[in-house]
């Protein structure tokens, strides 16, 4: 007989897509263990036996969010701008949808918490700057470009400029921007915004 989830899976999993949901819709200051609990349908405890504080929580949402979703929706082509723009549409559309909220609140808290800062650089913003790093390398060892501007500078451009309009609200992130930072990139490593399209 084929037996389902185990019931410990399930609950996690809907705390950690409740917790997402909550932050997206209410704010990061709003969402509550309580809250997190009620709209999972599981008690308090249940949540405070695998986490310590919502931090903790929305930090392996996103984990668990990014380990689901990119691997669907990025893949490797022979154009390597082409994958820049396609890595970036993906990341900025889970931003703007999803995450952007928990990202900005938890940036937010780690200023002030050592350790919550390390495990937020090792496991979230980490893992999306090295993806992006492979890609760019990718392109210089292939002779699709040149390394006039070093990369981890180039991934600094690209990802500061959606953190700063996630900060600042001035500004959408969206497929566009992900259109206008790849054209950019390609003329910082020299090729023409048009070679990308």
């Amino acid at each position: 007989m084929k037996r389902g989830r185990p019931r410990s899976e399930e609950a996690r999993r809907a705390i950690l897509d409740t917790a997402l949901h909550l932050c997206a819709r209410d704010g990061y200051r709003q969402v509550t263990i309580k809250s997190i609990a009620d709209g999972a349908g599981v008690g308090r405890q249940t949540v405070y036996r695998w986490w310590p504080d919502k931090a903790q929580v929305l930090l392996d949402a996103l984990i668990d969010l990014r380990e689901r979703e990119l691997p669907k929706r990025v893949w490797e082509t022979d154009d390597p701008l082409r994958d820049v723009r396609q890595l970036l549409e993906v990341t900025f559309a889970l931003t703007h949808e999803i995450t952007g909220r928990a990202l900005v609140g938890l940036l937010a808290d780690a200023q002030d918490d050592p350790g919550l800062s390390k495990r937020l650089q090792d496991t979230v913003i980490g893992p999306r700057r090295d993806a992006l790093r492979e890609v760019l390398q990718r392109g210089v060892d292939n002779g699709v470009w040149q390394e006039r501007v070093a990369l981890p500078l180039v991934v600094d451009f690209a990802f500061g400029t959606m953190w700063y309009r996630m900060q600042h609200h001035h500004a959408p992130v969206d497929a566009k921007l992900a259109r206008e930072i790849t054209d950019a990139i390609g003329l910082m490593l020299g090729r023409r915004p048009d070679d990308a399209h």
